[in-house]
């Protein structure tokens, strides 16, 4: 029992290793080419951790090779258009102008009910109101709306904005992020202050966070 245990750590940690390497997208954004790696890795890691008669290497070695390729590829794809077409094909064009492009469906065998389906899943219920509609190499599809149809934003109004940015996160699950704290310029002193004013201790926070207009949201545990 315990040489399967340590087999099966071994190999878990290996994988996570490999999956890592393999980047942050997620698996509907994955090429066919990380999708079938993937599958690969599955494959290889479950037979070692099912049988311990087959020695571990078998299945360590297929699994850092496989990493390997995949980061090897990567790094090639970032310079060859070429690779990157052959890797991860390409995006294609199935709606422009309102008018859907059968030839391009076909050639994705990307049928009809599929493109309603993510039509509506974005909003749009008429196929006219679309100028651009793209495939995505992730299967996804991505929508350009007409300038009629897109939703009115403050810059077409005319009005100003004020800068929003992204809040800070002073406090998480009681702990009191400090390097947080110092790029935007407090110190702990002047939480503990803050909250103690509300009542409250750091560990009495499960989350609190400095918006770009100096307001102090808490949410306590």
């Amino acid at each position: 029992m315990l040489l399967s245990i340590y087999r099966t750590v071994l190999i878990y940690f290996i994988v996570l290793l490999v999956v890592r390497l393999m980047g942050k997208r997620e698996i509907g954004q994955l090429s066919p080419f990380d999708f079938v790696v993937a599958i690969i890795i599955a494959e290889l890691a479950a037979i070692p951790m099912e049988s311990t008669s087959i020695p571990l290497w078998r299945g360590v070695i297929p699994l850092v090779t496989l990493g390997i390729l995949e980061v090897v590829l990567s790094y090639m794809a970032l310079h060859s258009p070429f690779l990157r077409r052959l890797l991860d094909g390409e995006p294609q064009v199935v709606i422009k102008n309102g008018r859907i492009i059968k030839d391009e469906l076909r050639r994705a065998r990307y049928n009809l009910n599929d493109l309603l389906a993510q039509l509506r899943e974005k909003g749009i219920v008429n196929v006219g109101d679309v100028e651009f509609g793209v495939l995505e190499t992730s299967g996804k599809l991505s929508v350009i709306p007409k300038s009629q149809k897109r939703p009115v934003t403050p810059e077409d109004l005319g009005l100003p904005t004020s800068y929003e940015g992204l809040p800070a996160v002073l406090v998480m699950d009681g702990q009191v992020l400090k390097d947080n704290l110092r790029l935007v310029g407090l110190d702990e002193a002047w939480l503990k202050e803050r909250l103690a004013a509300a009542g409250l201790k750091p560990e009495q926070v499960f989350l609190a966070t400095l918006g770009t207009d100096g307001r102090l949201f808490i949410n306590e545990n």
